[in-house]
């Protein structure tokens, strides 16, 4: 089914209109990425099919970046099993680095061929892409022929667009103009540093690219613009409902009348209509809705559950929700659900009424899976809980689905590589003297040989290993399952296999766990944690039938990017300052992951001080609601499958 144009007569917007009055773009929120890539695909798919039954030409404008990526996949699929074919269409890129060479694994020309022509019928001839090689001396007669190459071929049909996090569509970053045209621009500097891990550093990330312009943006016909993750939600808010600024180029949109933006359920997350409906429309109020608004009432207020009155109910827009209640009960019911979060006991408290307790008393003795992406999200994300599991008796077992192996530098691997010589007292193997001699000749974005890599993922082993024997977790229950979808040796990784889903499947029967724990943070910049919760949903689908996945919860944290909002938690397992220490200095033991990490962001912190930070903020959100003050907190949301 093609999305619904806001220009078409049968187009319904979701909800009231008063529902959707802050919002002057319109949206529609799928329940994931993939169902969003599916609809979008299929519009496109759509108007190839009917500009060919009229015998014309399809002008398609198509991005770049992780966003767009099951797009092109959906549209292969459909060339390769429904026919749809691509001889009618005409492409122009928004954007390209520029001075880029085209055969640059970083080229948006390699990125297109990659994941779309290169699989389908379209004629090479009918593909635009800025060229990053064009000289200092002809970019500005390239991007006039450029603007005129669209024109002439009567403009474009429609216009696909991903969103930055500066807010920025193609490269138009903050301060571009409404009427700006293809130009070459300066890049921001928060979108070189979300690039960063591409280039395998910032330092070599172009300043500059050429981009088409607002206007030329503008000037489709049909735009949709798509954005997934949590990452997304602030700037997508301020797209949707903020002023039309300069300062925020996504905002030209609103001056566009065909505009859609295809949104996932995180990305949308900070929309007032789904933050916080009841400013916007009369609510039905739901235990889960008035969780939400309660914790979100005392955190305007700064006022803990059981101080609310019922002028700070009247004052902030939640007058008829203690029409369904008193305010005194409606206070003592949120409050009783917060403090019903917070257990010692993450596995459950033997011979305890449970009736009030996140996880259930029996079995005393619990078999557990902690699923963590990397060789460190266990530690980083719940290494006190982690500790608590194994200290009470739990049949603990930690997999760590990824080799982690690109995130070690290769400056850390040679030095790993130099002890190894020193220990063999200068008797060098060849092994170790041809690894040497690799390292010392790759260049920057190379792919490593299999044996550097290997190399690379030995040493994470080894430090989580070193890891959890601190914690005292016996090494026969450490699983490293190297899931294929992440061994190509770049940061780009494969979709998620069957292959990948076997060995999830394997591990889960071989262990019939009462509890699972694994990552639940989209907001993770690479992508790895959305893959491996994928793998784990589908593994988990496909065992659906096991009688022991009745017995079994699921419970998801979140990393080092991001954390649950208080109203959103299930399970909150405190820490004392002691154990702070502990799971402080587990993470201590990933040696090559501190001091400079390669994959770390725009948050400079290190990854312990984030996790430090973001458990002692948790804490703190408890104590301020009106529980008890502790340390720090690491928080858990239950998931049902």
């Amino acid at each position: 089914m093609a999305l619904i144009s806001p220009t078409e007569l049968t187009y319904k917007a979701p909800g009231t209109h008063e529902e959707n009055r802050f919002e002057k773009l319109h949206n529609i929120v799928v329940p994931s990425a993939a169902k969003g890539s599916e609809l979008i695909a299929q519009e496109i798919a759509d108007l190839i099919r009917s500009k060919q039954s009229k015998n014309k030409k399809c002008v398609l404008g198509l991005a770049t970046g992780s966003s767009p990526l099951s797009v092109y996949a959906e549209l292969v699929r459909m060339h390769r099993e429904e026919g749809l074919s691509f001889e009618n269409v005409i492409t122009f890129n928004l954007d390209e680095y520029w001075p880029m060479t085209k055969d640059n694994l970083q080229s948006y020309h390699h990125f297109m061929h990659e994941n779309l022509f290169d699989h389908i019928d379209i004629k090479p001839e009918n593909i635009h892409i800025p060229d990053g090689e064009v000289k200092s001396s002809q970019v500005r007669t390239f991007c006039q022929e450029y603007e005129a190459k669209i024109a002439d071929v009567g403009g474009l049909d429609f216009q696909l667009l991903g969103i930055g996090r500066t807010g920025h569509i193609g490269f138009n970053e903050p301060g571009s103009n409404q009427n700006s045209r293809t130009r070459l621009v300066n890049l921001d500097h928060i979108t070189r540093e979300d690039a960063a891990e591409g280039f395998q550093g910032l330092e070599f990330v172009p300043k500059r690219a050429i981009t088409m312009g607002i206007a030329t943006v503008l000037s489709a016909k049909r735009v949709v613009l798509m954005a997934w993750g949590q990452k997304k939600s602030a700037v997508i808010q301020q797209a949707v409902e903020g002023a039309i600024t300069s300062t925020l180029p996504s905002s030209f949109l609103q001056l566009h009348k065909n505009t859609t933006l295809v949104l996932d359920e995180e990305a949308a997350a900070d929309l007032t209509r789904i933050k916080t409906p009841w400013l916007v429309q009369t609510c039905e109020w739901n235990d889960k809705l008035k969780y939400q608004a309660v914790v979100w009432l005392c955190r305007k207020t700064g006022k803990s559950v059981l101080k609310l009155t019922e002028s700070d109910y009247n004052e902030n827009a939640l007058a008829d929700l203690l029409e369904t209640q008193s305010i005194y009960d409606l206070n003592i019911e949120i409050f009783n659900r917060l403090q019903h979060t917070i257990t010692g006991w993450p596995g459950g408290k033997p011979d305890a009424d449970d009736s009030h307790r996140p996880e259930r008393a029996r079995p005393k003795s619990k078999r557990v899976i902690i699923f963590s992406p990397h060789p460190d999200d266990d530690v980083i994300s719940m290494g006190g809980t982690l500790d608590r599991l194994i200290s009470q008796g739990h049949e603990v077992h930690v997999a760590y689905q990824t080799s982690g192996s690109i995130a070690v530098s290769n400056q850390e691997a040679l030095k790993f590589i130099e002890v190894a010589c020193d220990m063999m007292l200068g008797a060098e193997s060849n092994t170790l003297r041809d690894l040497r001699n690799e390292i010392d000749q790759l260049k920057d974005g190379e792919i490593p040989s299999a044996e550097i890599r290997n190399l690379k993922t030995i040493i994470r082993q080894r430090e989580a290993i070193a890891a959890t024997r601190y914690l005292g977790l016996p090494d026969e229950n450490v699983h490293f399952l190297k899931l294929p979808f992440y061994e190509t040796g770049a940061v780009k990784k494969a979709p998620i296999s069957q292959d990948d889903i076997d060995i999830m499947n394997h591990l889960i029967k071989s262990i019939r766990p009462h509890q699972i724990y694994a990552a639940g943070d989209l907001a993770d910049p690479h992508g790895t944690h959305r893959l491996c919760i994928d793998a784990l949903q589908q593994s988990l689908s496909q065992l659906r039938k096991e009688p022991f996945l009745k017995d079994c919860w699921v419970w998801l944290y979140r990393g080092a990017w991001h954390e649950y909002e208080p109203y959103q938690i299930d399970m909150a397992v405190p820490m004392s300052p002691a154990q702070v220490r502990r799971k402080r200095r587990a993470i201590f033991f990933h040696q090559t992951q501190k001091d400079g990490v390669m994959f770390q962001g725009n948050d400079p912190r290190e990854f312990w001080v984030r996790a430090e930070d973001r458990n002692r903020e948790t804490a703190a959100i408890y104590r301020d609601l009106g529980l008890s003050d502790y340390a720090a907190i690491e928080a858990f949301k239950r998931y049902y499958y």
